[in-house]
């Protein structure tokens, strides 16, 4: 097989660290990984003299190779979420949705429509876009699109139910492989680690009703909050960013909104310095922004991701009520354009990255309240993306002080921990549930038991 010459090449392949040596031309053609049902996929542009190379020294009958003579714009990777089958056989096929879906991209022109007579928080782009996009890549379940810059900003907002989306960065990315010394101080902590009574008291110490108040703050059920959508490019957004840093600061930490792309709203990272002179940090987060599907503007994210959200809230609360310091810097981050594909994370990862800096553990929180009816309460670690041993440590930590939670592994992925992971530092995910996500709608005035995207 010899590929010819085309304005675009495109690879996609199952995930495997030989792509990544130094020998390999592909190491500087990487473009991020993605998720396939349970599979990890690559995307690459690599040139037609390392694509044709790789192809002839490699069995590649897995991979596909896109060609396009048309000049690739924004490159957005489209993918199903893993979520229980019976939710899947209320809807039509995923095939049926993901159609009717690239038909209305065909001609999409969008309008900014009020919410229940709400003032609008509209996605800030042109209002006149004409659907333009080039499928590079299709599967049952996935799907690789190249379309206009404009669109790839709003696309998140258009897609069917139990699909989500992905922007791919402009340029090739790294490939950081999470180094070994790296977890030798979560390996520490775990050979180490038994019951303390001090830390007992801690978790004894979150308020529930002061969690309950917070995410009516975020999904704009408290009248005063005004907020209708925390979509990244909405105005409710920002409020939340701004509302956000003023509650972490009351509890004495440093913090910053720092921006990281022209439209978004910003990542809200805030900091409570070691008490002893170290360079090591722990980071535990999760994203403060929502979307709505079909194109409905009205997105409270009660769950996704206000659970995660008001569950660092009570985290800095609790700090501040307790009289906690560290013995290691402390950061507690919430991330914006994790609906559009960890934009915001990746950009805070690589800064982090950038500085080398001494990332011990990282934590994401992505859906945390929703319980289906009839189960225990769950804890849902991830079975793809993550450093094995930082997941054992929260697993471990769970059986001590919260042995209530039945802990499992989740094929729902990939929130911000995908970030630290792909930039070489030890990362997991907490999530709701020990399988599938059973959680896509419901009152939003019962957040607790559910929520709507």
């Amino acid at each position: 097989m010899s590929v010819k010459a085309a304005v675009g090449l495109l690879l996609v392949t199952p995930f495997d660290q030989s792509l990544f040596t130094q020998k390999s031309c592909l190491s500087t053609a990487f473009y991020g990984n993605y998720q396939q049902g349970g599979a990890t996929l690559s995307v690459l542009r690599p040139d037609l003299d390392c694509l044709n190379s790789w192809v002839s020294q490699t069995l590649a009958s897995s991979a596909h190779v896109a060609e396009t003579n048309k000049d690739i714009q924004q490159l957005v990777w489209v993918e199903e979420q893993a979520v229980e089958a019976s939710l899947k056989s209320q809807t039509r096929s995923s095939s049926d949705e993901f159609d009717t879906f690239l038909d209305t991209l065909s001609t999409l022109e969008p309008t900014r429509n009020n919410v229940d007579g709400a003032p609008p928080q509209e996605v800030m782009v042109d209002t006149h876009i004409r659907g333009s996009f080039e499928i590079l890549y299709r599967s049952p379940q996935a799907a690789l699109l190249s379309v206009d810059h404009e669109l790839g900003m709003i696309i998140d907002t258009l897609l069917p139910q139990f699909w989500k989306s992905t922007l791919l960065p402009t340029g090739p990315v790294p490939f950081v492989p999470v180094p070994p010394s790296s977890l030798r101080h979560a390996e520490e902590v775990l050979e180490n680690l038994k019951f303390d009574p001090v830390i007992a008291s801690i978790v004894g110490n979150i308020s529930i009703p002061q969690l309950t108040n917070d995410i009516r703050f975020l999904t704009g059920e408290e009248e005063k909050s005004g907020i209708v959508s925390r979509h990244s490019f909405s105005s409710g957004a920002r409020t939340a960013a701004n509302w956000l840093k003023d509650r972490f600061e009351e509890t004495g930490a440093t913090c910053a909104l720092k921006p990281f792309r022209l439209g978004f709203s910003p990542n809200v990272v805030c900091r409570y310095t070691s008490v002893v002179d170290t360079t090591a940090t722990v980071l535990f987060s999760a994203h403060y922004d929502s979307r709505g599907s079909f194109g409905n503007l009205r997105a409270p994210g009660g769950d996704d991701d206000g659970s995660g959200t008001v569950a660092l809230l009570s985290i800095a609360r609790t700090i501040k009520r307790k009289g906690i310091k560290f013995l290691s810097n402390v950061e507690l981050v919430a991330f914006a354009g994790e609906e559009q594909g960890l934009v915001g994370s990746r950009a805070y990862a690589r800064e982090l990255r950038e500085s080398n800096a001494n990332l011990t553990v990282m934590v994401q929180a992505d859906m945390l309240a929703y319980r289906s009816p009839g189960e225990p309460p769950q804890l849902g670690l991830p079975d793809l993306i993550g450093s094995a041993v930082i997941t054992q440590l929260v697993a471990n930590v769970s059986a001590i002080y919260s042995p209530e939670l039945h802990v499992g592994f989740t094929p729902a992925c990939c929130s911000d921990h995908q970030s630290f992971h792909e930039q070489g530092f030890p990362a997991t995910q907490v999530f709701e549930r020990a399988g599938p996500s059973t959680c896509f709608a419901g009152s939003i005035t019962t957040l607790l038991d559910a929520d709507v995207i």
